[in-house]
């Protein structure tokens, strides 16, 4: 994942050594290089950033004061020459607390720490999609917008710019790409098991060879995919 840093340190040494440290890690992206609070507040609007790494001891206003004053802070890693301000630190929920002079593998150590978080942050928030996911479709057939349940489908098969959409009592064609269906449907409750074909995973009643019988119809899996795909189907991938 890549994450988007701004730093913020107002001696240019400092800043200066802080930037190349970003530099050398390819997941990050310097979205912003501050000497003060006043510009980092721009940028934070603007660049809407994931990681701030914040010098402490600044002119005008502190970063602790900075930090206390934003609404929704992106994670920070606090730059300081001054151990004694770990504790207020910590207590503004920093991820990690970086004392100058500090070495490159500290430094990782900190981003790695920022890293884990997004990564729990971004999957919460998946799951909170998934649980969100409405339990219909809307899709054109005729001259109509037709209402289908997801628990209705059976499996979808491409036809060029068109798909064919199965239930067990009905077959809906619609003027859609195999791509832009596969993106409507959740990947929670569906596989794209082959290059024209989408399976309900809930609908497939067994495995043969290199086919899923769907219980209205047989449909093939992708030769190339098929170990990948039992295993999702099976919950072994």
């Amino acid at each position: 994942m890549k994450i988007k840093a701004i730093i913020v340190e107002d001696e240019p040494l400092a800043r200066q050594g802080l930037e190349s440290y970003v530099h050398e890690i390819a997941s990050l992206e310097l979205c912003g290089l501050c000497e003060n609070a006043l510009q980092a507040n721009e940028i934070l609007a603007s660049e809407k950033p994931d990681l701030m790494f914040l010098d402490i001891q600044m002119p005008k206003i502190t970063g602790l004061d900075f930090l206390k004053s934003l609404s929704s802070p992106p994670l920070v890693i606090l730059t300081t020459a001054y151990p004694n301000y770990a504790l207020q630190g910590f207590e503004l929920d920093v991820v990690d607390y970086l004392v100058k002079p500090y070495p490159f593998d500290r430094f990782v150590k900190a981003v790695n720490k920022a890293r884990e978080i997004l990564t729990l942050r971004q999957s919460k928030e998946s799951n909170s999609k998934n649980a969100l996911q409405k339990d219909s479709i809307y899709v054109k057939v005729d001259n109509a917008l037709k209402r289908i349940n997801l628990a209705d489908i059976h499996y979808v098969e491409g036809m060029e710019n068109y798909v064919s959409i199965y239930t067990a009592t009905d077959r809906h064609i619609t003027l859609l790409t195999m791509k832009s269906m596969e993106e409507m449907l959740p990947t929670s409750d569906f596989l794209r098991v082959h290059k024209t074909y989408i399976a309900a995973k809930s609908k497939v009643l067994a495995i043969t060879g290199n086919e899923l019988d769907m219980g209205i119809s047989k449909i093939p899996i992708s030769r190339n995919r098929r170990n990948e795909i039992i295993g999702e189907l099976t919950g072994g991938g």
